[in-house]
């Protein structure tokens, strides 16, 4: 494809530079500080996780009900804590392996602006709309 000017664009028309060495080592960066504050995270949501005391003598009823929302609410947390750590670690990989940029589904660079949104990006934008509406 033909781009605007210098610059080349991806088959969704989003102007797209080159990832360089210097724009891989600031995303590794960014990638790492979260993934280092979400483990952080983790040590501190397992407290609140812990199994609720379901002894009617020692704690209410509705103080029961709020405990149990609560480690509801903590669990979800946690699920989504380590989601979001697997798709950093996955980046990180794919940053050692050279895959980095790349579309997992298609093979297209993603745009580095979509990366710069979400380092841990996995699909290219024409992708992600793809799998959010349930096309394939």
């Amino acid at each position: 494809m033909t781009g605007v000017g210098d610059a080349a664009l991806t088959r969704d028309g989003i102007a797209m530079n080159d990832l360089d060495e210097k724009h891989i080592a600031e995303l590794r960066e960014r990638l790492v500080q979260k993934q280092e504050a979400l483990l952080g995270l983790e040590e501190t949501g397992a407290q609140a996780a812990n199994t609720v005391e379901l002894d009617q003598t020692t704690v209410g009823r509705l103080s029961r009900m709020d405990d149990l929302r609560a480690q509801a609410m903590s669990q979800e947390s946690e699920r989504r804590r380590h989601l979001e750590l697997q798709r950093i670690n996955s980046a990180l990989q794919r940053m050692e392996t050279g895959e980095y940029g790349h579309c997992v589904r298609c093979g297209e660079e993603i745009a580095l602006k979509r990366l710069e949104f979400d380092p841990a990006a996995l699909l290219c934008i024409r992708c992600a709309s793809e799998a959010e509406s349930g096309a394939d």
